[in-house]
């Protein structure tokens, strides 16, 4: 008996169209080929929607973009070693449990000038980048002012409700980094050394971690931060990093040669 097929290409031919049999679909590959092009339109929409979370994250960190590690001046063994020290602690990130298990804290010390916070700035882009970690830079002597300035409640700016937003941004941010500590300072006040010290406490039980920057080298920074906070910074997996290199800064009044200094104006002079 003849099947319907040849019929169906007997009346083909007939017609003086091709058999259908030449022209049947094979609807296997195309399905094949439509779910490799809904995945491909999955893995862009994905891909662009990744990129607007690490913009929205790099937006919210107030960091500076110039600090890449692209930009940095390898001119010296300490920024070599600094930055060493940093892309392990980024390749440690890869590791789950490392990230969760407990909380670490790097410590830059050193003068004006030379790359802490670039460094750091570096660190966070990094970890924005490939892993979505969200980040905060702030300076400490600017929310202790903010903090300062809250306890006057005649203010008609709502500081006190932006101080209070400013702390928790500080407890939940994945990585905090405290710029300028104790600048200027020979030693904080007993409520600052309290409130800094309850921050980094419970920042360390929640497995956060932490990135501290100052001009102080480490004993000032324990005088100055006083027990009870610098006891918080030992609570963390601590990376101790020296910068001892030149300053990288522009030098805004040129070095007077020695040749040209004895004659040359002195204030206060006595003639």
């Amino acid at each position: 008996m003849e099947s319907f097929k040849n019929k169906l290409d007997k009346l083909a031919r007939s017609l003086g169209k091709p058999e259908i049999s030449q022209n049947t679909i094979d609807y296997k590959s195309m399905r094949k080929v439509y779910d490799q092009q809904a995945n491909d339109d999955i893995k862009q929409l994905q891909q662009h929607t990744k990129l607007k979370r690490i913009e929205a994250i790099h937006g919210k960190s107030d960091l500076n973009p110039k600090w890449t590690f692209e930009n940095l001046s390898r001119d010296s063994e300490d920024v070599i070693e600094a930055i060493s020290i940093a892309e392990s602690f980024i390749a440690a990130h890869d590791d789950l449990e490392w990230r969760t298990s407990s909380s670490h804290m790097m410590l830059f010390y050193g003068d004006y000038g030379r790359g802490k916070s670039h460094i750091a700035g570096a660190i966070a882009h990094k970890l924005i980048d490939q892993h979505e970690i969200s980040v905060l830079y702030r300076q400490l002597s600017t929310l202790l002012e903010m903090r300062f300035f809250s306890y006057d409640f005649s203010s008609q700016d709502n500081i006190g409700e932006k101080f209070r937003q400013a702390h928790q941004q500080l407890l939940d941010v994945d990585l905090l980094i405290l710029d300028e500590v104790c600048v200027n300072e020979t030693v904080l006040k007993k409520n600052a050394q309290s409130w800094l010290g309850h921050v980094l406490r419970q920042r360390s039980a929640d497995n956060k971690n932490c990135i501290l920057i100052s001009n102080h080298n480490l004993k000032e920074l324990e005088h100055a931060l006083g027990k009870y906070c610098f006891e918080s910074i030992k609570e963390y997996d601590t990376y101790k990093v020296r910068f001892s290199g030149p300053s990288r800064r522009n030098t805004i009044v040129p070095e007077i040669p020695e040749s040209h200094s004895s004659n040359s104006y002195k204030p206060n002079q006595v003639k």
